[in-house]
């Protein structure tokens, strides 16, 4: 990621809306397979995107995660699932993601990892999200989740070679030249049952191994790789009991040391790690704090650190980077457009969010964006109204750091 030199650029986290026709057409490849009128369809719906991006004033667009499988036509869930439809050794199970609640497995420090439905936020607001009417789970749908059962390997070479087509595509045709793809963490990646592998460091390194030939198509083709790591700062709610911060910053040591593996000999400047607290719409006040983890999330070798701060959760977070040097020539991407709420940001508001991380770590080093992606988090309509707002912002908070 390269610094600014004249203007507050502008991003955003990965997934936006789809529109119908591909949600539809989604859900007709689950049954039929990948047809010349899907690829088509998604080649046209990514320069589309990359456009529409472009207008909204975004300088470092992404294809939207359009190539991304989505499962039982779940919009959201992409960032995730399309994985499984990428890698060899898994198996399907009837495992249900959100209603069955399994211990996948122990690690060291008497840490044990539990699914989804047995997070602690959900544990103390029990009520709150067994009530349809709470909102908490207006975006819950099933997803069967598989198991690895085998060797993991890399089996999507030519879905990442369509991704990055469309997009390069779709970037020549809006006049950009500057665009990422985002991809999954091997910590995200071994967020699933393991029937194979004998211990949680052979299970993530080899997420890392196979992951890292969809990295490494994606540098190699010019772009920046953008690493969906929620599992870093996530993982804490899905821990029970609460473990100790010294063994839980040991358990997420491996995930940060494996990821450096699959990243060994790439380009810096060609990565962003996206962290995350997990983007349901919850409580979430048994998420961790930022400043407990962000020196794990610092010694990952990427240009670039995309992070949750306009969640009010953790929008108070900004105040990290007063004791936290960042290191010489990488950027961070603050979040300071939300994708947890339907309120659209003020344009003023954006830019005061901006200023306070321009005032820390250099105008130059500030990259906006979205604390998470918002395809299937918020309405289309608002998605936009967001993102102009974003856009807006940027250029407000522009034209007083470089007065």
């Amino acid at each position: 990621m390269s610094l600014n030199t004249d203007h507050i650029r502008v991003t955003h986290a990965g997934s936006l809306p789809r529109t119908p026709e591909l949600i539809a057409a989604n859900a007709a490849r689950e049954a039929d397979g990948i047809t010349p009128e899907f690829l088509d369809l998604l080649e046209t719906s990514v320069v589309d995107i990359v456009r529409r991006q472009k207008d909204l004033g975004i300088d470092v667009p992404n294809d939207g995660e359009y190539g991304h499988a989505m499962s039982n036509s779940v919009d959201y869930g992409a960032w995730w699932n399309y994985s499984f439809a990428r890698l060899g050794g898994l198996e399907p199970t009837t495992v249900d993601r959100w209603a069955d609640a399994e211990v996948h497995r122990s690690t060291p420090g008497n840490i044990v990892l539990t699914s989804f439905p047995d997070r602690r936020d959900r544990q103390k607001f029990n009520d709150a999200y067994n009530d349809p009417s709470s909102g908490i789970l207006a975006h819950r749908k099933s997803v069967a989740q598989p198991k690895i059962a085998g060797p993991l390997t890399y089996t999507g070479q030519d879905l990442v070679a369509s991704d990055v087509t469309n997009l390069k595509t779709g970037l020549q045709a809006a006049g950009l030249t500057e665009g990422f793809i985002a991809s999954l963490s091997p910590g995200s990646c071994a967020r699933v049952a393991n029937d194979y592998y004998k211990t949680e460091e052979e299970l993530v390194y080899a997420c890392a191994d196979a992951m890292r030939e969809e990295y490494k198509a994606i540098i190699d083709a010019g772009l920046t790789v953008q690493l969906d790591d929620p599992s870093l700062a996530e993982s804490w709610d899905q821990i029970n009991p609460e473990p100790s911060l010294e063994d839980y910053l040991n358990f997420i040591q491996l995930r940060v040391e494996a990821t450096n593996w699959a990243l060994r000999d790439l380009p810096e400047e060609q990565i962003r790690l996206h962290v995350c607290w997990g983007s349901w719409h919850g409580p979430h006040t048994t998420d961790i704090p930022f400043a407990d983890i962000i020196s794990s999330v610092l010694q990952i070798n990427a240009g670039g650190y995309s992070f949750e701060a306009a969640n009010v959760r953790h929008e108070h977070e900004w105040r990290v980077w007063e004791d936290t040097k960042l290191p010489e020539g990488k950027v961070i991407i603050p979040g300071v457009v939300s994708h947890a709420t339907n309120v659209v940001e003020h344009p003023e508001l954006v830019a005061d969010r901006i200023e306070r991380f321009a005032r820390l770590v250099g105008r130059e080093s500030v990259i906006a964006s979205t604390d998470c992606g918002l395809g299937g988090r918020v309405h289309p309509q608002i998605a936009v109204a967001k993102l102009e707002a974003l856009g807006e912002g940027a250029r407000l908070a522009t034209k007083r750091l470089w007065k």
